[in-house]
């Protein structure tokens, strides 16, 4: 199959596909120079760039780098190749977490994390189609019960008012007519960070839209509409028969049965067909966090991965417009662009 997808990326996902080996030995000697960490488009709160008038404007909270490939990349980039602007707010530097790619785990990786961090985040938003990545600037919490959990300048621990006031300041900058962030239940995976993000999103989502609310952090702009990503279990399940279908074993074992499904409350199907090799390319540029022969994210072949679950979902918890459930538009019910 010829690669579509810009030259820079198909190289990524041909180098990934190159055979563990061989990267390994590419990787062992692998540091992103300092010239190159500091050429970012990157940017604190107080950068954020005016919002774009006359276009359905998109904006993404996520906890950690590589949240953003994971979670939407391929809803996110139909939007931008349709005309949407989309601005990525992204919460902590990810410096708790692990190189999970043996292939680059080498102490001077270790030892620059947070930079090849931020450097990673910036190749996979941009291969997303992401205008900017807006970064809030707290630090990693880890893991639920950890030591990283009592840093105070960890994200979990960060003064819930002043976290809301500058995720509205950032609202009220892109005037995003919809929000993108995380759900109320996050039993399946209580990662204090995933739980910060949506403590802050929700009040921030209602208030940015309040003159009275903030009123240090620029002109109100109400969102219209606010989602919180799912993996629907429905998608775990079509991934799961795929693998046992072609005589795999399944990365997917009973604990990922045993989490509590959401799709009962799901109301938003996003086509993302044809889209899979972006998902795939934004992930690969995590190259600390995500292993290019790794069986979870990669173990089933790209031709029956384009096919096998073609859709992101999504669970509609506001919206200030009139729309028809269930949905296949993220701006279903917006009419207003500026």
């Amino acid at each position: 199959m010829t690669c579509a997808l810009p030259r820079s990326t198909c190289l990524t996902l041909e180098a990934a596909g190159a055979g563990h080996r061989a990267v390994r030995a590419r990787a062992a000697a692998f540091v992103v120079p300092d010239s190159v960490l500091r050429m970012s488009n990157l940017v604190s709160p107080d950068e954020v760039k005016p919002a774009s008038s006359g276009r359905f404007r998109l904006l993404s909270v996520h906890a950690h780098p590589d949240d953003e490939a994971s979670k939407g990349a391929g809803t996110v980039h139909r939007y931008v190749q349709e005309g949407a602007e989309a601005v990525l707010v992204t919460c902590t530097g990810g410096e708790q977490g692990d190189i999970l790619n043996p292939a680059i785990d080498t102490p001077e990786n270790r030892d620059q994390l947070p930079d090849l961090r931020r450097r990673e985040l910036e190749q996979a938003a941009d291969i997303i189609g992401y205008r900017e990545v807006v970064m809030l600037g707290y630090r990693d919490s880890g893991m639920p019960d950890s030591e990283a959990n009592a840093d105070p300048a960890a994200f979990a621990n960060a003064d819930f008012d002043e976290a809301v006031g500058t995720l509205v300041g950032i609202i009220r900058a892109t005037r995003p007519h919809v929000m993108l962030t995380y759900g109320d239940d996050q039993e399946g995976y209580p990662h204090p960070d995933h739980l910060q993000v949506h403590a802050i999103s929700v009040p921030a989502f209602k208030l940015a839209g309040d003159p009275s609310a903030h009123p240090d952090k620029g002109d109100p702009w109400q969102p219209s509409k606010l989602y919180y990503s799912s993996w629907s279990r429905a998608r775990i399940q079509a991934m799961h028969d795929k693998f046992l279908e072609l005589g795999l074993e399944s990365p997917f074992d009973a604990r990922w049965f045993d989490r509590p499904s959401q799709d009962h409350r799901l109301t938003t199907v996003i086509d993302v067909s044809g889209l899979y090799q972006v998902r795939k390319a934004a992930l690969i540029a995590h190259a600390t966090q995500v292993d290019p022969t790794s069986p979870f994210w990669f173990g089933i072949p790209d031709d029956v991965a384009e096919t096998v679950y073609p859709h992101e979902d999504y669970i509609l918890a506001e919206s200030l417009v009139d729309t028809t459930l269930p949905e296949t538009d993220l701006f279903a019910g917006v009419t207003e662009l500026d």
